[in-house]
């Protein structure tokens, strides 16, 4: 960079939104770990206490980094098929969180929703209304697509490691297992594991829970049910 360059720079005034999208494109380049206020401040070229006019402190900072993330999702489309509508919203969730990696993680970590979280959050409810499904059953929608609603799902385990047959010891005491694993479709770029297509997996998973969702909505499914359930049936 020239000297001209490099002052031009400078004279670039300094934002909150200069400020987190600096923040998210170092995480993205060096991981969140590695993400401090002191190398954000550098990043920026200026001094470290310059960074709390815009942020009070790093949880802020990482409040703010998840909003932008999550400012980057498509916005909802108008479609009388609400599956479709959901399902292109939550697929471009999870491109944008493939391409943000460490956001995952970050979400996870909060206390609570962001404002761009709950602003998401909000529209999916309303997709779901706007779909037909009533309050209550958007409620307990939510509640089951959990962390899908946003792109991203937590794996029971890490699956990677070496690819090949199962050790026979292991696959006499876990039959099913190693069947299981015989037959998976090796992804090699797989964020949950080197044995399984997560991209498959998600979006397998994303269609039963959407068709399920739509098939009680036809039957005019209600939460009063459950108190017509005999306890230890």
């Amino acid at each position: 960079m020239s000297r001209q360059e490099a002052t031009h720079t400078q004279r670039i005034p300094l934002n909150r939104d200069r400020v987190l999208r600096a923040a998210v494109a170092l995480a993205d380049a060096t991981g969140i770990d590695a993400l401090s206020m002191r190398r954000l401040a550098q990043e920026l070229d200026v001094v470290p206490m310059a960074l709390y006019k815009h942020v009070a402190n790093k949880e802020e900072l990482l409040d703010g980094m998840v909003d932008t993330v999550v400012g980057e999702i498509d916005p909802p489309t108008a479609g009388p098929d609400w599956q479709r509508v959901i399902r292109r919203r939550i697929l471009s969730a999870r491109r944008v969180l493939l391409r943000h990696s460490w956001a995952a993680r970050v979400i996870e970590s909060r206390t609570g929703p962001t404002p761009a979280v709950l602003a998401y959050l909000d529209s999916m409810a309303g997709s779901f209304r706007d779909g037909g499904l009533s309050a209550d059953l958007t409620h307990h929608v939510m509640h089951a697509m959990g962390s899908r609603l946003l792109g991203f799902s937590q794996e029971l385990f890490d699956t990677s490691g070496p690819s090949g047959p199962p050790d026979p010891g292991l696959a006499a005491r876990y039959p099913h297992i190693a069947e299981l694993a015989a037959t998976a479709a090796h992804d090699g770029g797989s964020t949950v594991g080197g044995g399984c297509d997560d991209q498959f997996e998600f979006e397998f998973a994303l269609d039963l829970l959407l068709d399920g969702f739509e098939s009680l909505r036809r039957q005019g499914w209600t939460s009063a049910r459950k108190a017509q359930r005999v306890p230890g049936g």
